[in-house]
């Protein structure tokens, strides 16, 4: 049951992480072709973001608690 209520947490976390890797590519693509300054400056702070994501720590009863 306990991984049962922790699916949805998982999914929704990479599912956003993946969202923000996807759009920091696109910025990477716009800053190859179209504009080279912009794009990369804004591609940083996105890749920044989906690193934090897909770190981030689940609730505590989704944890892993290994044994001591």
């Amino acid at each position: 049951m306990k991984t049962t209520e922790c699916v949805p947490q998982k999914i929704s976390k990479f599912m956003l992480g993946s969202f923000l890797l996807a759009l920091s590519s696109g910025l990477i693509i716009i800053g190859i072709t179209l504009l080279p300054f912009f794009g990369f400056i804004l591609a940083v702070p996105v890749i920044a973001l989906a690193i934090y994501v897909f770190r981030l720590h689940l609730s505590d009863q989704c944890e892993i608690d290994f044994p001591e």
